[in-house]
């Protein structure tokens, strides 16, 4: 190639390269100008499910274009997290990540395909979803006093259902079983909500599970509810007691959903969504569902997608030395 060809190569190589610089800005400030996929990593009418049908159907009014929830299922939602990683960085595919998908696999999952700080862009926190220690409603137990001694004098007899390695369900669960110094059988099943339908069902022991989740079979006495592992009770169900007031302080676990999407979306496209995200958690009829399920409303202050960034190494921090030898 002479002189003038190279020359000619180097100025259509600068003009698409400032064409790109300008395009990128533009699609961001148009931005969503089709629908948007939301990626759930679980089954549906599980807790993640449910927070992100309430959030989305309204931020979906704000943005003015409809997002679409696919569930995919798979590996405690380690698989809907690295399809979601993998996707297009145009804002059009997200995911509905929480504690387990973007913090507990770290430790859980050694050749995990994606990584939660280095894969995603924090857009922002949803809500708070307190743990419960669940049973079926036969269980010999009949506090949660009894239900420690009783699992600890059976534990090689007793089973525990969780969403897969690496979901909430199965995580705090570890964390309960690390305090009482006991390995019960675990049962998997492809997210929490045919979970929760075992428990009912009678065909699984116990679990520990979101409140989101929770809520409704507590209230119709299809399951048993020993205790909430936050520091006070709960408005939704005033009637159980924190572990704390059972008898078992030493368990604590809250976890949390929240909006993310793949490295490298633009700033402006995450400042929207995070936005819309916003105005959804202010909705009184948004408010209203979450509190009804029990969520816990983030603060202004967390629902950054700075926060949200922090909250996560916080979290990977935090469950990393528990999980780790169960890994």
């Amino acid at each position: 190639m002479n002189w003038y060809g190279r020359s000619l190569a180097g100025a259509s190589l600068a003009l698409a390269a400032l064409l790109s610089a300008v395009v990128a800005p533009a699609r961001a400030q148009d931005y969503p100008t089709r629908s948007i996929t939301m990626i759930v990593p679980f089954a549906a009418g599980g807790p993640t499910d449910v927070i992100a049908r309430i959030v989305t159907g309204h931020m979906a009014q704000t943005l003015g274009q409809s997002i679409i929830i696919e569930n995919v299922v798979g590996a405690g939602g380690t698989t809907a997290s690295a399809r979601a990683a993998r996707a297009a960085n145009d804002g059009y595919t997200l995911i509905t990540g929480h504690m387990g998908t973007h913090a507990a696999s770290v430790p859980l999952y050694p050749n995990l395909a994606y990584h939660p700080e280095k894969s995603f862009e924090p857009v922002g926190l949803l809500a708070g979803t307190p743990i419960l220690i669940l049973a079926r409603k036969d269980f010999p137990p009949k506090d949660l006093k009894e239900f420690v001694t009783y699992v600890k004098a059976n534990a090689e007899k007793v089973n525990a259902a969780h969403a897969g390695v690496g979901s909430v369900s199965h995580v705090s669960c570890q964390l309960l079983n690390s305090v009482l110094g006991i390995e019960p059988v675990g049962v998997p099943f492809n997210g929490t909500g045919p979970a929760m339908n075992a428990l009912v069902a009678g065909q699984v022991d116990y679990m520990c599970d979101q409140i989101v989740n929770a809520v409704p079979q507590i209230n119709a006495g299809t399951i048993k509810a020993y205790a909430i592992a936050t520091p006070e009770r709960n408005p939704s169900l005033p009637n159980v007691p924190t572990t704390a007031e059972a008898g078992l302080p030493a368990f604590q676990a809250q976890a949390w959903n929240a909006i993310f999407a793949p490295k490298g979306t633009p700033a402006p496209i995450i400042a929207k969504l995070n936005a819309a995200a916003v105005k959804a958690l202010d909705d009184e009829t948004v408010r209203k569902r979450l509190l009804e399920l029990g969520s816990v409303i983030p603060q202004p202050a967390d629902r950054t997608p700075e926060a949200l960034g922090t909250l996560v190494n916080n979290e990977i921090k935090k469950w990393t030395p528990v999980l780790k030898p169960a890994g």
